[in-house]
């Protein structure tokens, strides 16, 4: 595994998590009226924090984007999966909370759970699947599923509106990365001419804003604990099914590593679902006409 892969990942991580707190704090207030629109964005672009939070993503979507370029997807997602450490860490900052049993049972569960994947996958190359076919079917339905699921939250309104759209999010933005990565491999081929004339990084562009309203959407309804875990959880799952069915990423298949990458895998759901419920991470405050006329 590549230094430079680890402290990229590592660091992308970092600065996700900062901006998801940072955004959720300013999303809690917009108004109600705006889920699930273009609107919201609009409205949250006049907030400070709401910028300083986007500032934080996009430098973590940039220093993700370079150790992509640099190491496999299946590599980079479980560490990018880490950023809901350091969302808890300043959450507990701001609520005062201390971690107690069940934040360091999620924090092992999580650490545990991604060095378990990585050393028994042993992530590595190998040759992209040239069926347009498979890759179309494998990105569908990741996009099918967010689809569906954001239909669902916008029908119901209901309490597990901002799950579904963190878990829809996070499916949009495991694609994402996978395009990114194959984005990254045009410029290196081709520069900016095969870049730009490719759809790849218009994918990128299209899943980024749409997740980015999805995600700020479930904000604006629910505390960070209801919607980021999920995210965290659903992105390294389709990031890793688009690395082993598309892009040629490759993990030992031998009966124990497999059994091992599954307890890893677990373990990584199982830690963000610990963190993400613990009273640490930040509670939407009242807001004025808080759920009003909004069906639960």
């Amino acid at each position: 595994m590549s230094v430079l892969v680890l402290v990229l990942a590592v660091s992308a991580a970092f600065c996700l998590g900062i901006g998801f707190v940072l955004q959720q704090n300013a999303a809690q207030h917009a108004p109600l009226s705006d889920f699930l629109s273009p609107r919201l964005l609009l409205d949250l672009v006049r907030v400070p924090r709401w910028l300083g939070g986007i500032g934080f993503m996009v430098c973590g979507m940039a220093l993700g984007a370079i150790a992509l370029g640099n190491g496999e997807i299946s590599l980079v997602e479980p560490l990018l999966a880490t950023n809901l450490l350091f969302a808890l860490a300043l959450s507990r900052h701001q609520t005062r909370q201390p971690l107690g049993k069940q934040g360091w049972a999620g924090l092992a569960l999580l650490a545990g759970g991604v060095t378990a994947f990585i050393v028994a996958g042993e992530p590595r190359s190998g040759d992209a699947v040239t069926d347009p076919l498979r890759r179309w079917l494998i990105i569908g339905v990741m996009v099918g599923s967010a689809l569906l699921l954001t239909a669902y939250a916008k029908k119901s309104r209901m309490s597990a509106a901002p799950v579904l759209l963190g878990v829809a999010a996070g499916l949009l933005y495991g694609v994402q990365d996978a395009l990114t990565r194959m984005s990254g491999q045009l410029f290196s081929s081709g520069g900016w001419a095969g870049l730009f004339t490719s759809w790849q990084p218009y994918g990128v562009l299209v899943l980024g804003v749409t997740g980015l309203i999805l995600v700020q959407s479930a904000f604006e309804m629910a505390p960070l604990r209801m919607s980021l875990p999920a995210l965290t959880a659903a992105q390294p799952l389709a990031g890793i099914a688009c690395g082993v069915g598309f892009m040629g990423d490759q993990l030992r298949t031998d009966a124990g590593a497999l059994a091992w990458q599954a307890t890893g895998l677990t373990a990584i759901v199982s830690g963000i679902v610990l963190l993400g419920m613990h009273p640490a991470m930040p509670t939407a405050g009242p807001r004025e006409g808080d759920r009003a006329g909004v069906g639960v």
